[in-house]
């Protein structure tokens, strides 16, 4: 069978050159006999494979040295509670709830101390980015947290909130690598990898070194401290090693095509063409206020659940998978992370041109 158009929000698609050498290096990794899979993490062979990786991301971000690159499992979840507990040392911290993840985000703060909604795009099922140039900022908030990319909604900040000084802290699971950040106007950058960058199983921290220190919260277990793992170069125990390795794929695939920058002006273009569709169909439209638009997660429904489900199905049939939209929405999602190919987006448009002429 021929590979299919994977609009899946994660895990997601991969970019194909990085799919080959993997399948070239199951069997034998550069002359070792053994898989990555086998390797014991302490073998010098995956010491290099891991200190590459973080090279490769450091070297793509611009990331600062003051700022320790983190490889952790238990996903963006995970990191619900564990920012909590080692950040919250006045026991506040200010939440902007922009979409499902956010809202996670802020119910397990509570936790651990008094968590602020200070703004919220709830009342509109999440289909904007509220305004956060002046939001009521706590004096003693030891974070502003967002969810910066929404991958249920489809919304993006285009502009990081103002925090009147304080740590922002920003889970990018969605949109990681798509473009350029400046890393220093973070305190904790992260995302889970299986969206844009690597196989499900795993999360990236970008930590400022002040940030690491041994005053957590009482009772958070050693694996939960940002000190452990920053400690042990993420060797504590065994990482989730074959992540890695694929993720440091993807990072020399990223290279390789000029980096961030380039990146970005093809995620634009592909973008574009869908929502350009969208904005001129009679039968589809997009459910995001225009100026909020992610490049990665574009969610669009018909007039009609029936028509919904219909063209999910069809499009299945015909190569595009996974187009169905998350349960809390309904209608459609095509996610166009990194590794959709550019002919994939123009091919979904002329399969749904088709659709919306045979079903007018």
């Amino acid at each position: 069978m021929s590979r299919v158009y994977n609009f899946s929000a994660g895990p997601a698609v991969l970019p194909e050159p990085v799919l080959k050498e993997l399948a070239d290096e199951m069997m034998d990794y550069n002359g070792t006999g053994m898989s990555v899979m086998e390797m014991s993490h302490r073998s010098p062979e995956f010491q290099k494979i891991i200190d590459d990786a973080e090279q490769d991301l450091r070297d793509l971000m611009n990331i600062p040295d003051n700022y320790k690159v983190l490889f952790l499992q238990g996903g963006a979840s995970q990191q619900f509670a564990m920012i909590p507990m080692n950040l919250m040392k006045n026991k506040v911290a200010d939440y902007i709830v922009t979409g499902q993840w956010a809202k996670k985000a802020y119910q397990e703060a509570q936790k651990y101390g008094k968590a602020n909604k200070i703004a919220s795009s709830e009342d509109k099922t999440f289909s904007y980015i509220p305004d956060c140039s002046d939001l009521p900022i706590s004096e003693d908030a030891d974070y502003v947290y967002i969810c910066e990319n929404n991958t249920i909604y489809g919304t993006k900040f285009k502009e990081l909130p103002n925090t009147k000084g304080k740590l922002l802290v920003s889970d990018v699971s969605s949109c990681f690598l798509s473009e350029p950040v400046d890393v220093t106007k973070y305190g904790i950058i992260y995302g889970g990898v299986q969206k844009n960058i690597g196989p499900a199983g795993m999360v990236i921290v970008i930590i400022r070194e002040d940030l690491i220190t041994d005053d957590v919260l009482e009772g958070t277990p050693t694996m939960l401290t940002y000190k452990t793992h920053s400690e042990s170069g993420s060797l504590y125990n065994t990482p989730n090693s074959y992540c890695i390795y694929v993720c440091g794929k993807v990072f020399k695939w990223l290279k390789s095509i000029g980096g961030l920058e380039a990146m970005q002006k093809m995620n634009e273009e592909k973008a574009k063409i869908l929502y350009d569709y969208l904005d001129n169909s009679k039968m589809f439209h997009g459910t995001v206020v225009p100026k909020d638009r992610s490049l990665m997660n574009v969610p669009f429904v018909t007039d009609s659940d029936e028509l919904n489900a219909k063209f999910v199905k069809e499009a299945k049939a015909a190569g595009f998978v996974n187009l169905k939209g998350h349960r809390t929405v309904g209608g459609m999602r095509a996610s166009i992370y990194n590794a959709m190919p550019k002919e994939g987006v123009v091919a979904l448009v002329e399969f749904m041109k088709k659709f919306e002429e045979e079903n007018s």
